[in-house]
């Protein structure tokens, strides 16, 4: 599609797809809009990658204007502050999901995020911070205080609030993962807590509890 698209042509290409009955079921989980996924990624290999475009888009505010900028966008892109204003402003759930796995984790400045955001009053920020967490503790531990983190789930967990809840939930199951070395005393915290033990988890998915996910990870990594 040529780079003279216009925001008011991706709105009307967007209102096209609106489906209410998606919508309903959306809006069960918190996210205000009825587009199918499929469809909005079939609409953004067709506009293909504009980051001008996805900025004007993410101005309107709306939730699937927002997420197709999420996917046409260029992650290098942003600055800190920018990165930082956007994250404060997903509240719809997938917007979040999206933010942080889309453009944040993939952005070079992710470690000064985490960092910026580790400690924040906001939920949704520290939320943030610990999924980045999460990523380094699988995939870059180095510099890592494996016991201090172990040591902040141990404590807060339980009481934090939903978002930041599972993210630290997550972190703890990869602790447990990918350092057989604390892997006991992460089971341990998951066993002590309950926190998610009695998620619903659909036939063939992995519960979200830390150690029923610790445990059939593990199997599958080691056998």
């Amino acid at each position: 599609m040529s780079d003279t698209i216009t925001v008011p042509d991706v709105l009307t290409q967007l209102a096209a797809l609106k489906d209410p009955k998606m919508r309903a079921a959306n809006e069960k989980r918190g996210d205000d809009h009825g587009i199918n996924l499929s469809k909005l990624r079939a609409l953004a290999k067709k506009v293909k990658t504009n980051h001008a475009l996805a900025k004007e888009l993410w101005e309107t505010g709306e939730t699937a204007p927002r997420l197709l900028a999420l996917l046409i966008c260029k992650p290098k892109e942003f600055t800190a502050d920018e990165l930082d204003a956007m994250l404060r402003e997903t509240r719809a759930p997938k917007v979040n999901d999206w933010f942080v796995n889309y453009i944040a984790k993939k952005s070079p400045l992710a470690e000064e995020m985490r960092q910026r955001w580790f400690d924040d009053a906001d939920p949704t920020v520290a939320a943030a911070a610990w999924s980045l967490t999460s990523e380094r503790v699988a995939k870059n531990p180095e510099g890592l205080d494996l016991e201090d983190l172990l040591d902040r789930i141990e404590r807060d967990m339980k009481d934090a609030p939903a978002r930041p809840q599972w993210s630290m939930n997550e972190t703890l199951a990869q602790i447990g993962i990918y350092h057989p070395h604390l892997r006991a005393r992460a089971l341990e915290i998951g066993e002590r807590l309950q926190v998610l033990a009695d998620y619903p988890t659909a036939p063939g998915c992995t519960s979200p509890f830390a150690p029923i996910w610790i445990g059939e990870i593990v199997q599958r990594r080691e056998g």
